[in-house]
Formats: C-alpha cells, structure tokens, sequence
C-alpha cells in the first residue's frame, strides 16, 4: 500500500487508473469495524482502491471535539493494509486548505435541519471536503455507511446537481452485539456510558417492533423511541424523528421510504443512529 501526503501526487496516481473501476472510501481515521466493512465492499467490487484520511477542520464547530478527535494513524494503516488497500491518501490540514481558502459548498434545504440545525456549518463542511476528494481522486465509486444518512443524503444531492461522476454507494451500518452503531466517538465512553448507549438502539428496536405490529403514524412511534430514551437518565435526547429519506422532511406517517432518525448525548459524547423503514404493498421492513 501507497501512503500518500499531497494533492499533485495523488492526482497524478489516480490519472493512470481513470479508466478502471477506481474506488474511494473517506473516513476521518479512528478506523473502526464500519470502515474496515466499507473498504471490504469496495475491494469486493473495484479496483483500485484508495481510503482517505483526514480529520476535516471544517465540518467540526467551535464547541465540537476537532482537537481530541481520535487519532491513529499507525493502527490504521496497518488494518489497510492488511486489507489489501491499494492507495491511503492522508493529506495534512494545510494541503487540503491552503493559505487564501475562500470556497465552500452549500446543499441548500436538506442541510439546515437535524444534524444541521444541531451542528451549524457541519454540512457545508463535509460537503466542501467531499467535493475536493472527488475532484482529486476521480473515482467511479464511492462507498458511505448508512449510519451517516442525512449525510450521505446531502452528498447524492450535490453529485447530481454538479454532474459528479462516482456512483455512490451506501453500505448497511455495523453494531456491536448490543446493537450499538460503531462510532470512532464509542471511544469517548466511560463503561457505564457505554451500557447506556445501547439505549438508541432500543429506542429504534421499540419502533421497529410497533410498524410489524401495525402501527403506521408517526406521532406515536416517536413517542415511544423517547419513551425509551429518557428512561436513561445519563442520556439526554437531541431529536428522534421520522422523515421522507428523499426530503428529510417529517412525515405524519409511514408511507413508502422513510428513516427514523435519533441524536442523544450520552455523558459528554454525541451520537447518532438510524433505522431504514421500506414499504412493499401493504408490507413494511425496518433494518436497523
């Protein structure tokens, strides 16, 4: 595997591969059971086979963990290696944005609620960054975990609406035993933290359980997910909510694709998760 640190290298490196079914996986490092499963699936499906690794200054706000971030570097590239990734592209903060950087990217209307109004100018800054590692790398596939959904949302929206050329892929979210949603911010939790975690899947077990049983509106099953949240008292609820996976609007009621979306603090650590609900005829299945 080929560590590379800068722009005009990897440009040059992908050149020679733009008529291959060249793959790129971003991730900001802390590599973690979901990633390595993104990678496996592009080395499933393409090559050649470039992971990104940079922790993005500018999708973190003031007040958000950019500097204790969890970084290893080493550890990483190690697994990606062992995993038979052919390019790691690791630019520095100062490569990606140079002295002068004025340019951002906005995806008007499906960034401003949720995670956006959550974590104001997040969007804008993952969807800058992304645009910048599709222009250097030039992929033809692209592979995202599902757990990030309102992102990977956004992302699908900004490569129609600029003619991008990857085709992006969406791979299903990686749990623990307990169900919990690997995160590189799992780090961050102290064990009984950690127990209470598991209080989001439940949350969404609790709703996949009443949509098999019959239940359809939204208003109840909300109630329910917070029901479940707020019996944790370490765990402080952000939002749950049911949306349109096109609009990301909330819906009254369950009606073809939808996702249940919940954000929550546990002790001093965010996280997010999610559950797919899919209609076929009078049908539904939910994965979590």
């Amino acid at each position: 595997m080929r560590v590379i640190e800068t722009i005009s290298e990897m440009r040059r490196t992908c050149a020679r591969s733009r008529d291959t079914k060249l793959a790129l996986v971003p991730t900001m490092g802390a590599l973690h059971e979901g990633h390595l499963s993104l990678v496996r699936e592009a080395r499933k499906q393409c090559s050649p086979v470039v992971v990104s690794i940079f922790v993005n200054p500018k999708q973190f706000g003031p007040s958000e963990d950019f500097q204790k971030y969890p970084r290893a570097f080493e550890a990483d590239r190690a697994a990606l290696e062992k995993l038979g990734v052919d390019y790691l592209f690791a630019p520095s903060a100062e490569e990606m944005y140079p002295p002068g950087f004025r340019t951002s990217v906005v995806v008007e209307g499906l960034g401003d609620r949720l995670e956006g109004r959550s974590r104001p100018g997040h969007f804008q800054g993952v969807t800058t960054v992304v645009l910048k590692l599709f222009e250097i790398v030039q992929p033809r596939f692209v592979f995202f975990g599902r757990k990030d959904a309102q992102q990977v949302r956004i992302i699908r929206q900004m490569a129609g609406d600029l003619n991008l050329y990857p085709e992006i892929v969406t791979c299903p979210i990686v749990r623990e035993p307990d169900g919990l949603a690997l995160s590189s911010r799992n780090a961050y939790l102290k064990n009984e933290e950690r127990q209470a975690a598991t209080v989001l899947y439940r949350a969404l077990e609790t709703l996949r359980s009443e949509i098999l049983a019959g239940q359809r509106n939204a208003s109840p099953l909300l109630a329910s997910m917070r029901q479940v949240i707020e019996s944790e008292r370490s765990v402080s609820l952000d939002y749950a909510e049911i949306v349109d996976a096109d609009s990301f609007e909330p819906v009254m009621a369950c009606r073809k694709t939808c996702y249940a979306l919940v954000a929550a603090r546990v002790g001093a650590t965010r996280l997010i998760d999610n559950a797919l609900i899919e209609q076929a005829g009078d049908s539904f299945t939910v994965t979590l």
